[in-house]
């Protein structure tokens, strides 16, 4: 009876503990802060869409420039300010990411 009972205590325990790990918790902090999960550091919210929408808005393909714009922002963390230029103001990531023709991805 007594080992039925650890038995079923630690199988309780043991599922606690995967629910645990495996779940992925949002909490957003005044400072635009998102937790996910337990081992993952913090990273700053970004709204990408409406970020890389400013950026392209006088492209002359907007749609190809968004998609693009996308990419990057999610990789990188960041959109340069302003509809062209500023790329060196997103670091190495940004400015060093190519196509597959060795072109520049991010606009």
């Amino acid at each position: 009876m007594a080992s039925r009972l650890v038995f079923v205590a630690a199988a309780a325990l043991l599922l606690f503990c995967l629910a645990q790990v495996s779940s992925d918790v949002e909490i957003e902090d005044q400072q635009n802060l998102v937790i996910r999960g337990a081992n993952r550091r913090l990273l700053p919210f970004m709204d990408c869409g409406g970020l890389c929408k400013e950026r392209c808005s006088l492209h002359s393909r907007p749609n190809l420039c968004s998609r693009a714009c996308g990419t990057c922002c999610v990789r990188c963390k960041c959109v340069p300010p302003g509809t062209s230029g500023n790329r060196e103001l997103c670091g190495s990531c940004y400015t060093d990411m190519t196509t597959h023709g060795n072109r520049t991805k991010c606009p």
